[in-house]
């Protein structure tokens, strides 16, 4: 049955095998197909057990990866009539110490998403129990462990990976035979959960995860990965030696383990990342800036200084073949990154526009910047916002969030505490139960109303600082965010009426927008989403025809060099004004409260992806510039 499985993912993804991989694996356009295709999986399994009147024993995960998974197997019991009665499922982890009923708890996570919609009875349910008392702690571990074995051991065991390489909480320095335990969270794992606890102090440091051992006694194993965040993970995983440094490669152990992943997720595997050092290319013009950036690199040699043996000699000799002597191949590329440079990011006046990233004309534009949180604009292009406005176009900034959830209570209070004592008589609402809720810890209504006004004013701040009128500013606040909720909706039509709403009433000659989806709350993303059905909506209208979309970066990661279609520099003085642009977000300084990963304030890894990004162009034998602001175009 599963050989069939695999060739039914085989058809339906991307599978090439290279000497570099050790792990088998296929990669899907997106993962709402790669999901289905698990999920009918899984009801095959579920299915053929039936037939044979036996159990169905699953190992599930929690987590994002999964979620769409459980959607198709809800889908599939409530229209194809697939039943869980035979089901017995034990579930990987549990953070400790955690009450079922935490909405961050994996017990709560599983009911909400699978167990409340299926048949399966509830006896057959096994999650670790998260409030088992320390002195109970060991036996339990091993009597989950022991139920497992009397169960018959895991027919399917699904996975997710974190980006330490832990599979269930398995944290670096886990050994291959480990069992069902407690263990201590490593930072970065607990820093990646920070969001959904709002903030790092409230992740639990301990959880309970089956072992290594546990899982690889698995009949069959399938692991999920979905987004460019897992992607570094993925190829030390797949394509590295087997270390307890990173607990997933112990799975290269397992003979029937597949990984499904999408493209962002394969991203850096050694097919997509070198394509040239696995088989015979096609050079097209993106690959070839790709390899160019890449062989610059590994030389230690500017572009004009590569040679036919530096082609040769690093798998390249195929594009010599195509394109011809390398002097030809390096001034074409050196044109190229050089012509992506402009210090017009709204098109010169006067100016031949044939070499630059956008047109000259008309002179002076509409220009309409998306921003996902009331900082992301000043973040991610605070220094080309100050050139356009200079640079006389109409400027117009919409903010799509509240950003609400990213105001501590801690400041909320603050600026209770004064508007109280202002208006000790009249408090506009900040009311002493407010005060009291905020002291305490609570979220209301209100304190999520004060947190979105607060993020407001600081952005109002910080663009009329770089010099954009109040009149031109929008706060959209999408339903999908406004929860009042760590966790977000799912887009709607709404959303995406008062993107286009907003789009059809200024009719812009350029839109920027967020293109950063390495942000861990996905609110990016969304936003983005919501921008390109906009756009998609109304592309056919006349003045679309002369807008342009670029995508900005920065908060969270920057655009690789040969991505880059426009590079705006940045002189001393202006790295200042955005600097300084940035700190009236006086909440999102100091103590933030979703910093991910990266332990630097928000202008301070800004500051330095824009000076590494100007060091990479000049090592490629470009200008030596204080720093630049890169964007990609999207072609609608």
């Amino acid at each position: 049955m599963i050989e069939n499985q695999d060739i039914r993912f085989h058809k339906a993804g991307q599978f090439e095998e290279t000497r570099f991989e050790k792990i088998h694996n296929i990669t899907f356009d997106n993962s709402k197909i790669a999901s289905k295709l698990v999920a009918e999986e899984i009801a095959e399994l579920i299915r053929a057990k039936q037939k044979e009147n036996k159990t169905c024993i699953l190992g599930l995960a929690t987590g994002s990866s999964p979620i769409l998974v459980y959607a198709e197997l809800v889908r599939l019991y409530q229209e194809e009539n697939l039943s869980f009665k035979n089901v017995i499922t034990f579930n990987l982890d549990e953070y400790y110490a955690m009450p079922k009923e935490h909405l961050q708890s994996y017990h709560y996570f599983m009911h909400i998403h699978l167990f409340q919609f299926i048949d399966i009875k509830p006896e057959n349910i096994h999650i670790p129990d998260g409030m088992i008392s320390k002195d109970k702690l060991r036996d339990y571990c091993l009597n989950y462990e022991k139920l497992i074995e009397s169960c018959g051991g895991l027919d399917y065991q699904l996975l997710g990976i974190g980006r330490t390489g832990h599979i269930g909480f398995n944290e670096p320095g886990s050994h291959v035979n480990s069992i069902t335990r407690s263990i201590t969270l490593d930072f970065l794992t607990r820093s990646d959960a920070a969001s959904d606890f709002h903030g790092l102090d409230a992740v639990p440091k301990k959880a309970i995860t089956m072992g290594i051992g546990s899982v690889l006694k698995s009949k069959r194993i399938v692991l999920l990965a979905w987004g460019n965040k897992k992607a570094t993970i993925l190829a030390k995983t797949i394509e590295g030696n087997i270390t307890s440094n990173v607990p997933a490669t112990y799975l290269q152990k397992h003979n029937n383990t597949s990984f499904i992943l999408d493209i962002e997720a394969a991203s850096l595997l050694t097919r997509n990342k070198t394509p040239w050092l696995v088989r015979s290319c096609e050079w097209s013009p993106k690959l070839i800036q790709k390899a160019i950036v890449w062989l610059s690199n590994q030389t230690g040699k500017s572009i004009l200084k590569l040679t036919d043996n530096d082609y040769n000699t690093h798998g390249m000799s195929s594009l010599l073949a195509q394109s011809g002597a390398a002097y030809d191949i390096n001034i074409a590329m050196f044109n190229h990154f050089q012509h992506t440079i402009t210090g017009w990011p709204g098109g010169k006046p006067n100016a031949d526009d044939t070499y630059r990233p956008e047109r000259e004309y008309p002179h002076k534009k509409r220009i309409l910047i998306f921003s996902p949180h009331p900082d992301d604009d000043v973040i991610s292009m605070g220094g080309t916002l100050d050139r356009l406005v200079s640079q006389g176009h109409d400027v117009y900034i919409a903010y799509q969030t509240s950003g609400s959830t990213a105001v501590s209570n801690i400041d909320a209070l603050k600026y209770a505490e004064v508007v109280s004592s202002l208006y000790a008589t009249e408090t506009n609402g900040f009311s002493t139960d407010m005060l009291t809720n905020l002291k305490q810890d609570k979220s209301t209504k209100a304190i999520w109303n004060l947190k979105g006004l607060i993020r407001q004013k600081e952005a109002l701040a910080a663009v009329r600082y770089l010099g954009v009128e109040d009149k031109n500013v929008y706060f959209l606040q999408l339903p999908f965010y406004e929860t009042g909720k760590t966790k977000k909706l799912p887009i709607t039509n709404t959303d995406i009426t008062l993107t286009r709403e907003l789009i059809e009433k200024i009719q812009p000659h350029q839109i920027y927008a967020a293109g950063d989806l390495a942000d861990p709350h996905g609110t990016h993303k969304i936003c983005l989403d919501a921008i390109y059905q906009a756009v998609d909506e109304i592309k056919g209208n006349d003045y679309m025809k002369t807008c342009r979309v670029w995508l900005y970066r920065g908060a969270w990661e920057e655009w690789a060099i040969d991505e880059i279609e426009m590079a705006v520099p940045l002189s001393p003085d202006q790295v200042l004004r955005k600097r300084k642009a940035i700190f009236h977000h006086q909440t999102q300084k100091d103590h933030v409260v979703y910093r991910g990963n990266d332990l630097r304030e928000f202008w301070l890894r800004a500051e330095d992806r824009n000076k590494e990004t100007a060091q990479i162009y000049n090592k490629l034998g470009l200008a030596d510039y204080e720093a630049l602001e890169a964007f990609k175009r999207y072609h609608f």
